[in-house]
């Protein structure tokens, strides 16, 4: 039997769903036919992985549409990126890291697509992260030597995979604010919303609070369509109180997921996932989230309670 791998994206993002693919396609309703709609794009790893026939796949940083588009009409292609990666990253040898500047400069300057698969891949812990006035301002990550030819490689072969994704579907990308994708979406449509974490991440392209968070609720419930909201439920230490007040009336999933914020095995922190629908779904999990799903810091709360 053959094993489907999930397909990473070219462009890394914070919070990225790439170990929750399996857990987020295995809740996707089996009589789904219409069109997938994501209002917070991000790296894209959802959909590429899903890949239903028709999407439409927004966000509201233009350089991550812009990147994708590129890709999906054949202007970024495996060989560009392999050929671009590579003089990139002699200039970067050479300078001993100092060129990632100049590139960052060039690319606030004139927006090119490959200069931000760059920067994203070479800047610190993969962040995307912009000023006020729209500037990508993220710092080097202190390795000259980043882009060695097994790099370049995987990269070229990720953007490979994306093309490949799109060409199999009918795919439309926008920069577009969540309220105009998600006023788009048709009762036969499906959204999935990845949005900030609230009260955790905030480094997105236009930040990201509670008054985001309850009209994003407000949006969802008037929705004709089916959506999965992917936030998070808990920790060790607090609990998302949205989950409470906001998320009340939907189903809710959670699974623990694991998060490396450094290099150190100490510095590996779990926390609780929580898919929300606005539908049933046929899922072991579904039929008692409370007890199936407590995790060692639950039970150890409880016990102590």
């Amino acid at each position: 039997m053959s094993i489907h791998r999930t397909l990473i994206p070219p462009i890394k993002c914070q919070g990225i769903k790439t170990k929750l693919v399996p857990w987020i396609k295995a809740i996707i309703p089996s009589d789904f036919s219409g069109r997938w709609i994501e209002p917070f794009m991000g790296s894209g790893v959802v959909v590429f992985n899903v890949r239903p026939r028709k999407a439409l796949l927004a966000d509201s940083n233009p350089h991550l549409i812009n990147f994708y588009k590129a890709v999906a009409i054949g202007r970024i292609t495996a060989a560009i990126t392999r050929q671009f990666l590579e003089r990139e990253g002699t200039e970067l040898l050479r300078s001993e890291g100092e060129y990632y500047y100049s590139v960052r400069e060039r690319f606030n300057r004139d927006g090119n697509p490959l200069d931000f698969l760059f920067l994203n891949r070479a800047c610190f812990n993969g962040m995307i992260r912009f000023n006020q006035s729209g500037g990508f301002n993220v710092p080097f990550c202190r390795k000259p030597n980043r882009f060695a030819q097994a790099y370049i490689t995987k990269i070229s072969n990720q953007v490979q995979a994306v093309a490949d994704a799109c060409a199999l579907g009918d795919y439309e990308f926008r920069c577009q604010d969540y309220t105009a994708t998600i006023a788009e979406a048709s009762a036969c449509g499906l959204l999935y919303c990845d949005p900030p974490y609230i009260d955790r991440h905030t480094d997105y392209f236009n930040g990201w609070d509670e008054e985001h968070e309850r009209q994003l609720s407000k949006l969802l419930s008037d929705t004709e369509a089916r959506f999965i909201l992917s936030t998070w439920h808990s920790n060790e230490f607090r609990t998302n109180k949205f989950i409470g007040t906001i998320w009340t009336g939907y189903n809710i999933l959670t699974r623990e997921h694991f998060y490396h914020v450094g290099a150190k095995e100490d510095n590996r922190n779990p926390m609780l996932e929580a898919l929300i629908t606005n539908f049933g779904a046929s899922y072991e999990e579904k039929k008692s989230p409370a007890i199936a799903q407590l995790t060692l810091f639950e039970k150890r709360a409880a016990y102590n309670g």
